[in-house]
């Protein structure tokens, strides 16, 4: 080969993975508006369906519930098909089962839509990190996985801030729940052009590795019993933040669509702290000196709410935001990087983010049993922040010596 060939097989691979991370971020943009949409509206949809605080926060636990059982079905999926055609009925998934909430001033089709639009957020976000660590450098996996982690958090922080205008809009709050099929089918459409080359491209079963024919979990691993534990704790927190914060304001006689601003402020500092600690993770061998910075402004989040709720109410949201938006993003560059190859992040994600937010699912239903036993929300707090002590432990156990997963 002469010299004048080298620039076309460099040039074209960063073209494509342009179109790539464009593709991948249409689809990440998918994950969490489905569920960031119900809370400003949990009040209104209590009230009109006759629900319980604990029916209204299992709207935002059936999704994460969802990504818990369906998890290693996605990977199983993956191991069979490539993982290019289960992403795409899972954003396929999103869109249907959004559309079908529509219909939510009858109980079964919210519910039912929900339930649709967990199964598709679980298939596309199990999937997505192994993707990242295939077809994305290895030393640009911290920020790829920052850049899916800001669409996400921002299609959340919108989806906060717009469901109560789009419920007054259209007077009425199933269909402003429904309007996020829109996005979904961007997605897909953003999604299906690129689809055929990830399906060639992202590795496949090897019939030798009884690993992934087995599809076994790493479940005596004891790195992936760690990260396990921290990701399950970090869900919970992180979905019963998501889902109390705004009704603990509307409880403190805040409009609904002040309450959902305030959510959308800690949504919209996720998205900084999930884009800035995976860039920064790149830099950094052991990632302690991050994670624990991160429960700690968490933990200072929610103590304002319980000590202070008054006193600096959009600072306790920054606060939550910041933490939580980091040990979210740590743990998918955890998911990452303590495996060995694409297949062994695969059966860490399918693990980790199944079983993790299997038990994840319970938090926000478990608050809401909380919140009506007690006769308020300071002791949904109170359990959030003994439980974030819990995750201090877990965290300083994650240094960068632990075994790596095969």
């Amino acid at each position: 080969m002469g010299p004048m060939s080298t620039p076309a097989p460099t040039s074209r691979p960063l073209a494509a993975r342009g179109l790539l991370l464009l593709a991948v971020l249409g689809v990440a943009a998918n994950l969490r508006g489905v569920i960031a949409s119900v809370p400003p509206l949990a009040g209104q949809i209590g009230a009109d369906l006759g629900l319980g605080s604990g029916w209204v926060g299992a709207l935002t636990a059936l999704p994460v519930l969802c990504m818990g059982v369906f998890a290693p079905l996605a990977h199983r999926l993956a191991a069979r098909l490539g993982s290019a055609t289960p992403i795409s009925a899972g954003v396929l998934a999103i869109a249907v089962g959004s559309a079908l909430r529509a219909y939510g001033t009858h109980t079964w089709p919210l519910y039912a839509g929900t339930l649709l639009a967990g199964v598709g957020i679980a298939i596309a976000g199990t999937l997505l990190p192994g993707l990242v660590k295939h077809l994305f450098p290895p030393h640009r996996a911290g920020v790829v996985t920052g850049a899916y982690m800001l669409a996400m958090m921002a299609a959340a922080g919108l989806a906060s801030a717009v469901s109560v205008p789009l419920a007054d809009a259209l007077d009425s709050w199933a269909l402003a729940l429904a309007v996020w099929a829109l996005p979904a089918l961007s997605g897909l459409l953003l999604w299906l052009p690129l689809s055929r080359r990830v399906h060639h491209t992202a590795p496949r079963v090897d019939a030798d590795d009884e690993a992934a024919v087995t599809h076994r979990l790493p479940l005596r691993h004891a790195t992936a019993v760690t990260l396990t534990a921290y990701l399950a704790l970090q869900s919970w927190q992180f979905y019963s933040a998501l889902a109390w914060l705004a009704p603990t304001y509307v409880d403190h006689d805040w409009t609904r669509a002040r309450a959902g601003y305030l959510l959308s402020v800690f949504t919209a500092t996720q998205m900084v702290a999930g884009f800035v600690a995976p860039a920064l993770a790149d830099r950094v061998r052991d990632r302690r000196l991050l994670l624990l910075p991160a429960v700690a402004f968490a933990l200072a989040g929610e103590l304002g709410v319980l000590l202070a709720p008054d006193a600096a109410p959009w600072v306790w949201s920054a606060l939550l935001g910041l933490g939580q938006g980091a040990a979210f993003a740590l743990g998918l560059v955890l998911l990452v990087s303590y495996a060995a190859s694409p297949a062994a992040s695969a059966r860490l994600s399918a693990m980790g983010l199944g079983i993790g937010y299997a038990v994840a699912a319970f938090g926000p239903t478990v608050m809401g049993v909380v919140r009506d036993t007690s006769g308020g929300f300071r002791a949904v707090w109170l359990v959030l922040s003994v439980l974030l002590i819990v995750q201090v432990v877990v965290t300083t156990r994650l240094g960068p010596d632990l075994e790596r997963v095969r």
